[in-house]
């Protein structure tokens, strides 16, 4: 499974790595995913979904199903 917020479709990003010399490395910056399971009050039921902290804290102020319509995203099939 990649990790990609299943909600926001956030996934990792390049950067650099510098070191005291200034030497500049390749790395990988992942996204911080959580596995939730979270209430969805209009499907009357549990969701479980694999997403970034930052989404939570947009859930827990905006509600799942509003974010989810405004991300255009289908809750039933999860």
């Amino acid at each position: 499974m990649s990790r990609v917020c299943q909600l926001s479709g956030t996934k990792a990003n390049n950067g650099m790595s510098v070191s005291h010399s200034h030497i500049r490395t390749k790395k990988l910056q992942q996204a911080n995913l959580q596995q939730r399971k979270l209430w969805w009050a209009e499907g009357n039921k549990w969701v479980k979904l694999r997403v970034t902290t930052r989404t939570l804290k947009t859930i827990q102020k905006k509600g799942l199903g509003k974010y989810a319509q405004s991300q255009g995203i289908d809750l039933s099939s999860f």
